[in-house]
């Protein structure tokens, strides 16, 4: 084997739904091709990036008229600037913005931005939900971590995991105590504002504007994490719908247009610490890349469209009406948790508001579940803990498709 497990990112492996990985072709629109010919409606959208649908024309265009200017110039663009622009006029609470190279780099920077900013060194995260594959965040991460049954990850100093502390999602009982604990010496609280990594799970009423409250009261900041969401709920970032405008925000995948990207952004007084305009020292050969900017900047413009959000919403709402009916009429136990165009449907319980919640849905007919929509020609991400992801170019005929292949699924799923 030349790749470990086959695989350059272990949810791919789809070791957790007993298959090989699927090696994908290409993609265009709403649908994916495997090396084998095989044509799938496509839920997984490279994890979220791909809300216009793949290939879009427009953004491909760009990005192509990109490529012959130069791949990369390790120098300050034009672009970049536009692109900051955009994004801070969309994001509340946004006065400035540092572009890097994925969402792992984003929360190690805004960690790094917190501690050097409260002199404080010990951060609160939430189980099951994921910043990427830093040594502080790997302690009771979500995605992959919990869909290999893999709580936190070998390599790890012991030292650097003992200053990340968990809290519950959805708990505030579970955040107070953490203070009550070590408030002194917790420098921020890092939270996706909609859980995504143990499956869809949105905040309940008030949560997150009382977590905002007792941070900010112990002098500790609030960090949100909306690679996932930011663009994806609304245009810019969807913390400020449920109440909270967050000291530091980070984003990703959709603000890249499907290249790689990530960001961290916030009050002036805070990203005015990073290096060169302060002593946070955080760089990167490839951060601000034109491709990527360009593929960003196209598809953050292609999502100012009149309607674009309130298309996501009735689609969305039509799955999940047609996967309640489903689980209903195969007589299944589960839950259907969505937030726009994010959802889950978690498989032997009834409520999901929490990563404990998570764990006990039923993995093994998850697994049979996936493989019968496989067979079926529809692709979602091989993890009952990951989302689907709908696009722009997914049409209500693919929703009635998905709809009637989850309800034969459901029946034929021991």
């Amino acid at each position: 084997m030349l790749i470990p497990g086959g695989v350059n990112s272990p949810v791919r492996a789809m070791k957790a739904v007993g298959l090989d990985p699927l090696f994908v072709e290409r993609a265009c629109g709403s649908r994916i091709y495997d090396a084998d010919g095989n044509e799938f409606v496509d839920f997984v959208g490279s994890y979220g990036p791909a809300i216009l649908g793949h290939a879009d024309s427009q953004v491909t265009a760009a990005i192509a008229q990109q490529s012959l200017s130069g791949l990369s110039f390790g120098a300050p663009t034009a672009l970049e600037v536009e692109l900051a622009r955009l994004i801070c006029s969309a994001v509340q609470g946004a006065d400035e913005v540092r572009l890097l190279s994925s969402g792992t780099e984003a929360a190690m920077t805004a960690i790094r931005i917190a501690r050097a900013a409260t002199g404080r060194d010990k951060i609160i995260k939430f189980d099951g939900c994921y910043h990427g594959h830093s040594d502080a965040l790997l302690v009771r991460a979500g995605s992959g971590g919990m869909t290999l049954g893999v709580p936190d990850s070998a390599g790890v100093p012991g030292g650097l995991a003992a200053m990340t502390l968990i809290a519950d999602f959805n708990s505030i009982e579970s955040v107070s105590r953490c203070f009550a604990t070590a408030g002194s010496a917790i420098a921020a609280v890092i939270v996706e504002p909609v859980a995504a990594n143990m499956g869809v799970v949105a905040p309940k009423p008030g949560f997150l504007s009382e977590l905002a409250q007792i941070a900010h009261r112990a002098g500790a900041l609030v960090i949100c994490d909306e690679v996932i969401t930011g663009f994806r709920l609304r245009f810019g970032s969807v913390s400020q719908m449920l109440g909270i405008v967050p000291d530091l925000i980070m984003l990703g995948k959709i603000i890249g247009g499907g290249m790689p990207i990530g960001a961290v952004a916030g009050r002036r007084e805070l990203m005015d610490l990073l290096a060169p305009a302060g002593p946070v020292y955080q760089a990167g050969t490839l951060s601000g890349n034109p491709i990527s900017v360009r593929a960003g900047f196209q598809t953050l413009k292609l999502l100012q469209a009149p309607a674009t959000y309130q298309r996501l919403e009735t689609l969305g709402a039509r799955l999940e009406d047609g996967m309640r009916a489903a689980l209903d009429r195969a007589g299944a136990l589960g839950c259907v948790n969505r937030v726009g165009s994010l959802l889950t449907m978690f498989l032997g319980i009834d409520r999901v508001e929490n990563a404990a919640d998570a764990r006990r849905a039923d993995t093994n007919r998850f697994a049979a579940f996936f493989r019968g929509l496989i067979a079926r020609g529809v692709y979602i991400a091989p993890s009952q803990f990951e989302a689907m992801f709908i696009s722009l170019s997914h049409t209500p005929e693919d929703i009635d498709r998905t709809i009637d292949a989850i309800g034969a699924a459901l029946k034929q799923t021991p």
